[in-house]
């Protein structure tokens, strides 16, 4: 099998390298979604509502991504970003700081953030304007095996399913990962969500857990994670374990160009009316997007705690956000100055880099994770924000030691 692979790899490397196959390899930046970034020094008097924000409350969520970082590891980022923050070792200082501040002390988080770091505005193509989106921990009803209204499979990771890293085999293609399945000494392209939902995998037995609505599971798959409460009442935590390297393609722009709704009235709980009203045609628009994400079960994950994101950290509701890997390293905190979805209010606050998302490209993009229960999903479902974003990296940097 391994033999099997470096051949096929051997052969792909030159024709991926030139061809760009955007349905199974990540694009390396600036992606054509966001063009190139630019970073301006700026002091935190230039970050609005800065005096504001309770800071306090992101230095929980600063240290729970402190603990995720792996010396050795690759943070992302592009030019500065990368340069300032793509090493762990450029966030030791400051971590161990962080560890120290009492907790809840507002002067004292304000005096941290605001001695170890410099804010830098972020721009794509000199224009410093984004989208600002958000996500969610839904809840769903499910069971361990099928049977009766439990018929909808959560589907673990295939056994054939192979994640590759071209940078370990060409220096040029690092940061680009191949998604593939071998057949035969080739490595092909993976399954997409049609041949999937086509019984392309029914040989594997991969069925996690047993839902009662398709609906739920494309939720589940398009949030990342989430909540299965089992018919005797206990609750079952699932998060993402792989995806089949097919791009994400938002299904509410699908129902806007058939018309069937307008874009500017595309949200979650619109989409979700939309495909519970059109039961027949529900799979077919579904399977416009072929990307697919398989789950793993979390453990030792107690209730009040958010799902694990990218970084490896649990995810703190209102102050984790997910971002392009590609343009800003994983850890860093990131200010944002945009509105809240309900009320319109400003929402400007300091957050984390801490989770990853297919539909995330971009300098000036950001998915807030907003927590789990009725008012979690009102904001994530109804959030597509204009605004603007700053990220504050570390002032002294380490060379980095790998």
């Amino acid at each position: 099998m391994r033999q099997g692979l470096r051949r096929a790899l051997a052969r792909l490397a030159v024709p991926l390298a030139v061809l760009g196959l955007a349905a199974c390899v990540a694009p390396p930046p600036p992606s054509p979604e966001g063009g190139a970034m630019t970073l301006a020094p700026v002091g935190f008097d230039r970050l609005p509502g800065w005096q504001a924000d309770r800071t306090a409350e992101a230095v929980p969520a600063f240290l729970a991504g402190c603990s995720a970082m792996r010396p050795g590891g690759d943070l992302g980022g592009t030019g500065e970003a990368a340069a300032r923050g793509g090493d762990p070792l450029q966030w030791r200082a400051s971590c161990e700081a962080a560890r120290a501040l009492p907790p809840g002390d507002e002067a004292a988080a304000r005096r941290f953030f605001e001695g170890y770091f410099q804010p830098w505005a972020i721009a794509g193509n000199g224009n410093p304007n984004g989208l600002f989106t958000g996500y969610f921990e839904p809840e769903v009803a499910g069971a361990r095996s099928p049977g009766g209204q439990y018929r909808v499979p959560l589907l673990g990771r295939p056994t054939d399913l192979i994640q590759v890293d071209l940078g370990e085999f060409a220096p040029d293609l690092k940061g680009r990962r191949l998604v593939g399945r071998m057949d035969g000494g080739r490595l092909l392209p993976y399954w997409d969500r049609a041949a999937i939902e086509g019984g392309a995998l029914s040989r594997q037995r991969l069925g996690l857990l047993w839902l009662t609505d398709p609906v739920d599971a494309f939720v589940l798959q398009i949030q990342g994670s989430g909540r299965v409460r089992l018919p005797q009442g206990r609750v079952v935590r699932v998060s993402y374990a792989a995806q089949n390297g097919r791009p994400y393609v938002p299904i509410g722009r699908v129902l806007a160009e058939r018309g069937e709704m307008k874009l500017d009235q595309v949200s979650m709980p619109a989409i979700r009316a939309w495909l519970d009203a059109h039961p027949a045609e529900a799979q077919e628009v579904m399977n416009q997007n072929p990307s697919y994400v398989f789950f793993r079960e979390l453990l030792g994950v107690r209730e009040d705690e958010g799902p694990p994101g990218a970084l490896g950290a649990g995810l703190t509701p209102g102050r984790s956000i997910a971002i392009d890997r590609a343009y800003l390293p994983l850890g860093a905190p990131v200010w944002l100055d945009t509105t809240d979805p309900l009320t319109g209010a400003k929402l400007q606050r300091l957050t984390m880099a801490q989770d990853l998302g297919g539909a995330i490209k971009g300098p000036v993009r950001a998915d807030v994770f907003w927590g789990w229960g009725p008012d979690a999903e009102a904001r994530a479902g109804r959030m597509r924000q204009p605004g603007t974003q700053y990220v504050l990296l570390p002032k002294a940097v380490q060379a980095a030691s790998r």
